[in-house]
């Protein structure tokens, strides 16, 4: 346990030695001087319902949850709307005795898109958002609760795509995988909400050539920072948002639900995880 007047937090994975996450935490309770703590705790599957169930016990008023745990933690514990609609739960808060649970995803994405494109919403009809996983079904929340109609969901496998419609409504389209350049052509907003382009997976290779000048593209993925999506955007000419702005907007609402204080993504937070980042 922490010593009395002590608020802690902490990361759950399995692994976990790979988080940015303390790293954030941890320069918001040193800039607000906040008696706080937050640390990585390794819990392999099998011991997540004991740990989550002990997490008073163990000293902590809340925690993060990274791979593989964010489909167990949603149902260990009582999840909100957005943590239930995106079936995963990254933040869980003690209200009471009670876990709770929600998904901060979405709400980062978004406030990464708000930050380094402001107004990229005006006019926006069309998204197209490649992948079918957690993340996808966060960032697809998201985009459906700010209001974009129209949301191609572009997936190898299209029988998961199609899922998306089930859980978000009628204005998901899923798109196969050649369908591409034809969606991309319409589109004002176009995300990479899978795996590909990170370090050790396969490159997204994308034809921006037909996009529309005004359109934005987003990258969920942060490592390496400059993807090669973003690159071709940028060379493109077009507006764009990179996967550590999500990184680190999707870790406010923790911060103020463990510690009471909203905490700000300031330009020194970024270039402390950039450092970082480069030095992996």
């Amino acid at each position: 346990m922490m010593n009395e007047g002590v608020r802690a937090a902490c990361v759950i994975g399995w692994p976990v030695e790979h988080s940015r996450s303390p790293l954030i935490h941890g320069y918001w309770l040193q800039h607000h001087g906040i008696a706080g703590a937050y640390r990585r705790e390794a819990v392999p599957p099998e011991d997540l319902p004991a740990f989550v169930a002990d997490l008073a016990a163990r000293g902590y008023v809340g925690a993060n949850v990274t791979l593989p745990h964010k489909e167990a933690a949603l149902e260990l514990s009582k999840p909100d709307d957005c943590a239930r609609a995106v079936g995963a739960a990254n933040t869980l808060w003690l209200e009471g005795e009670r876990l709770r649970s929600t998904n901060t995803d979405a709400e980062g994405f978004i406030a990464s898109l708000d930050a380094a494109v402001p107004a990229w919403d005006k006019g926006l009809h069309t998204a197209v958002v490649i992948g079918a996983g957690g993340a996808a079904r966060a960032v697809v929340y998201g985009l459906v609760e700010r209001g974009v109609e129209c949301i191609h969901v572009v997936n190898r496998t299209l029988a998961r795509a199609k899922g998306f419609r089930e859980r978000f409504g009628p204005g998901i389209r899923a798109t196969r995988w050649a369908e591409i350049p034809r969606v991309l052509a319409g589109a004002g907003l176009v995300v990479n909400a899978s795996s590909l382009g990170m370090t050790g997976s396969p490159d997204l290779v994308l034809d921006l050539a037909g996009v529309r000048a005004d359109a934005v593209v987003a990258d969920v993925v942060y490592v390496p920072l400059r993807t090669s999506l973003i690159v071709a955007a940028e060379r493109r000419g077009l507006r764009v948002s990179d996967g550590l702005g999500m990184l680190l907007h999707q870790a406010v609402r923790g911060f103020e639900l463990w510690f009471g204080l909203r905490p700000r993504v300031t330009p020194e937070l970024r270039v402390l995880v950039e450092r970082a980042l480069a030095e992996v």
